[in-house]
């Protein structure tokens, strides 16, 4: 196997447990608003199986990642019943941040594992930095020869990078981000009709602009650079 191909299947499970937990989010916030849809059909769980699309959680990712476009992909959208809600427009606004404050969590979360590795266990700070250089893609960084921690640190960095894409990816107001979602809510009556008639297609070819024009790292690459220099600064 490849260096590039084991650094997708690694990038892919992050993936996969990060869309997982973006789902899991949105329906124990709905839950605990009062709307229990979500719950009731088995989507308060961790479980892939619960949430993954095949085509925008398994095949449109690996394509993406073969073709090296940014890993990126959707699960099966969290029913939420808003008239369920207590205070429909404030609840409903709270459930849909429930995903991207999700995967931001995470990639926190990540970040303190490292941390904790690179300064509490011998080996740790070369095992990061190197797992870090070759989710990075830099010349000369090798998964030849590293120890039995390499493997778990390029996971939590995986995650990092993955879960920050999705966090700041899900914030796009486009249909069906959870970005859209939250701008409906302050759109007038008329411009809410033609922002609800937006075809998929033309979403999709939105969304494919935003990630080849750059404009998605304009957001993405500071937050990035931010963990990076807390992880690798010292």
């Amino acid at each position: 196997m490849s260096q590039e191909t084991a650094l997708i299947l690694f990038e892919f499970v992050a993936l996969i447990f990060a869309l997982s937990f973006h789902e899991c989010a949105h329906a124990w916030t709905a839950s605990y608003f009062g709307d229990q849809t979500a719950r009731m059909l088995g989507r308060v769980t961790l479980n892939p199986v619960k949430h993954l699309d095949p085509l925008g959680s398994v095949i449109l990712p690996l394509v993406s990642a073969f073709a090296h476009f940014p890993l990126i992909g959707w699960a099966k959208p969290t029913p939420v019943t808003t008239r369920n809600l207590r205070n429909i427009k404030r609840d409903d606004i709270l459930v849909t941040l429930a995903g991207p404050a999700s995967n931001l969590l995470l990639a926190t979360i990540c970040l303190v594992l490292l941390l904790l590795m690179k300064v509490a266990i011998p080996g740790g700070r070369e095992a990061v930095l190197n797992a870090a250089f070759v989710s990075m893609r830099i010349e000369g960084a090798s998964l030849q020869g590293q120890g039995a921690m390499y493997p778990v640190a390029l996971l939590l960095y995986s995650s990092i990078v993955i879960n920050l894409l999705l966090a700041i990816f899900n914030l796009i107001p486009v249909p069906p981000l959870d970005g859209s979602r939250i701008l409906r809510h302050y759109l007038p009556y008329n411009a809410l009709r033609a922002y609800d008639n937006i075809g998929g297609f033309a979403n999709l070819i939105i969304l494919y602009a935003l990630m080849r024009t750059g404009v998605l790292n304009i957001f993405y690459a500071p937050a990035f650079g931010l963990f990076n220099r807390l992880l690798l600064g010292s």
